[in-house]
């Protein structure tokens, strides 16, 4: 039988190691390819299996079956930590000794230490901080005075609130004085402005053939069917204005919806200005009309157009970051399409017809889109998503893994089906990512389970990734010196998305109490955590300053999140490590982050929308002045004590 007491004399193994030195170094998951695994040639150095790795035999237990996974030996070691430094997570800390407040900010499992929840958000940590009840991914540390008073300690300043807009996220938009000024013009000129009235027909026409020709457009944004929005043009122009059957109301809010978002789209904007005259369209007037037509659609029997109104006026308010709309829409096109059985593979649609086949094939799309919608919103708001994977059959849509990866620029490529906004399965990892690191229920695990929820997540991603075929596989890091010779839009989304999802994994290692302890076994590895988390972020950016060139017009509120987000993870690593080597390289990514922001984003950006962009390069001036205030203030006083 085996027992630790032998396991020094077990002979050195004479085949190759799993992973390369340099990825066991870093404890990240190697490819072995050869000559050079992935992240050796992307970072251009050798690639060696030069260390002496000891055998080791299984644990069995009685019956001879493996006791444990090499997962589960890990979660044990750490568990084993726990017990001997932590005392089972009831360490409490003695009144007479108080902590300094970085340490002391922690919440603890014990309930007269926990602070309650916020019922619309969660209560985040970075390195031990606890900021808020707002996430780094969803808000800004600025916004509780916890942050407030973690950052004032670092720097030894004040946060510019007033500059800072603390109202409300940098990537979120209000349209409530639109909306407001839309009305207005409706009372004082009923004549003229009837909030009922649907768009011009020839219009619409322009439009929808332009979508129809677009099948870039139809493969990320599958919002309708073509042959079944024939029979919605129909029944919504059926009738006058002047009167409104039961069950018009969602044709009419599914016509104008789709014309306000289709005439957004860069694509179909190309071919409608190339073939035919001017056909300007007034989003903001189309949408407040969606709006009054609302009352009546939620009366309505749920019905198809109902479900592709809802959603599409979703994606439109997503676009334009407008988040407290989004979330609005979001949660009612997820109940109609649960009331018509999208969240089901088979659904509840009986019919064997043509017809039926198609209205059930339509409504998984629009599933899936709300569904990818739901979980990066949980994400930007701190709001608990909609749509929960119990209640849902997540059978990707029939041959998504064959044209998931196919040229999506193709106009000339054959119709394969639908490939979404983003990766479905990217989709399903934010979700459980969520559920498993950031719900209100997940809060209450210990050190051993929140490392384990992260373990297995990461194995998921990483799983994820090598699935990628490798001419569009994204590095588990990316740099200046990194290329990307396959840069496209669809690229950028993929990249971005996977460093998010790097990024959320990793983030949540903050809240382990390891950092308030202290403890060397458990802080290597939290520590390392983190700092995936930071270089996750810092691949961001580079990524989208390197594709800048591939970025269309009139995508702001759609990047901007990414981006920010990353920002704030860097801006708090500085302010937790202001003496590490790379807070200059950090410091300096805030200092270009604007020129960049600007020359990517601010091209043909509307001049009302101008005035978001400046409070967005008012934000990244902020965290540059704080981070180097954190850095000049941490080099002053470990001046001040070597003298």
């Amino acid at each position: 039988m085996y027992s630790p007491s032998n396991a020094s004399e077990d002979q050195p193994r004479t085949r190759t190691a799993r992973a390369c030195d340099s990825c066991y170094k870093r404890k990240i998951k190697c490819d072995a390819a050869l000559p050079q695994c992935n992240w050796c040639s992307h970072h251009n150095i050798p690639c060696k299996f030069d260390r002496v790795v000891q055998r080791k035999r299984k644990n069995v237990n009685e019956e001879g079956r493996p006791k444990v996974s090499r997962l589960s030996e890990r979660i044990s070691r750490i568990e084993q930590l726990l017990a001997e430094n932590l005392m089972a997570d009831q360490i409490s800390v003695s009144e007479d000794s108080p902590q300094p407040y970085e340490a002391n900010t922690t919440a603890t499992n014990s309930p007269s230490n926990t602070h309650p929840p916020d019922p619309s958000a969660v209560r985040v940590h970075f390195a031990g901080k606890e900021l808020g009840a707002i996430s780094l991914l969803t808000g800004t540390p600025f916004l509780f005075p916890e942050g407030q008073e973690w950052i004032k300690a670092r720097t030894g300043q004040h946060s510019a609130i007033d500059r800072l807009s603390p109202a409300r996220a940098p990537w979120d938009k209000e349209r409530g004085q639109t909306f407001n000024a839309v009305l207005m013009n409706m009372n004082m000129n009923p004549n003229t402005c009837n909030p009922y009235e649907l768009p011009d027909w020839r219009t619409v026409q322009v439009y929808f053939q332009a979508y129809k020709s677009s099948k870039v457009m139809q493969r990320i944004f599958p919002i309708i069917d073509l042959d079944l929005f024939e029979e919605t043009l129909n029944k919504a122009y059926s009738q006058s204005t002047s009167t409104l059957k039961y069950g018009q109301a969602s044709a009419r809010v599914c016509v104008i919806a789709f014309l306000t978002f289709v005439s957004r789209l860069p694509d179909v904007k190309t071919i409608v200005n190339t073939a035919t005259a001017s056909f300007p369209v007034d989003h903001d007037l189309l949408a407040t009309k969606a709006q009054f037509f609302m009352p009546q659609v939620l009366q309505e029997s749920a019905s198809l157009d109902a479900a592709q109104a809802v959603t599409i006026l979703t994606l439109f308010e997503l676009s334009s970051g407008n988040m407290r709309a989004t979330n609005y829409y979001a949660a009612i096109a997820a109940r109609l399409i649960f009331m018509l059985g999208g969240n089901l593979f088979i659904g509840h649609a009986t019919a064997t017809d043509a017809r039926g086949q198609k209205n059930h094939a339509q409504l998984r799309n629009l599933f899936w889109i709300c569904y990818t919608i739901d979980k990066d919103l949980a994400l930007r708001t701190g709001q608990p998503p909609t749509i929960t994977d119990e209640n849902c059959e997540l059978t990707l849509p029939p041959g998504y893994l064959d044209r998931a990866f196919l040229d999506v620029d193709d106009e000339e490529a054959p119709w394969y089906g639908p490939v979404f906004p983003f990766d479905l399965r990217l989709s399903i990892i934010k979700s459980r990512a969520y559920r498993e690191l950031y719900s209100v229920s997940c809060l209450q695990k210990s050190d051993a389970e929140l490392l384990k929820s992260i373990r297995e997540l990461d194995d998921a991603l990483e799983e994820w990734r090598l699935s990628v075929p490798p001419k569009w596989r994204p590095t588990m890091s990316f740099s200046s010196e990194t290329s990307d010779p396959n840069m496209g839009m669809n690229t950028v989304m993929l990249r971005l998305n996977y460093h998010l999802c790097m990024t959320i994994i990793h983030q949540a290692s903050g809240r382990c109490k390891a950092w308030m302890q202290g403890q060397s076994g458990m802080m290597d590895g939290v520590s390392s955590s983190v700092a995936l988390s930071v270089e996750a972020s810092r691949s961001s950016l580079c990524y989208l300053e390197a594709a800048e060139h591939v970025v269309v017009d009139g995508v702001f509120w759609t990047l901007i999140f990414y981006p920010m987000s990353a920002l704030l993870t860097i801006f708090c690593n500085i302010l937790q490590n202001p003496l590490d080597p790379h807070s200059r390289e950090d410091l300096g990514r805030l200092n270009v982050a604007t020129v960049m922001i600007e020359r990517i984003f601010s091209r043909k950006l509307p001049e009302t929308e101008l005035v978001h962009f400046k409070m967005v390069a008012d934000f990244i001036m902020e965290l540059k002045r704080l981070a180097e205030c954190a850095i000049d203030k941490a080099w002053a006083e470990q001046r001040a004590a070597s003298h």
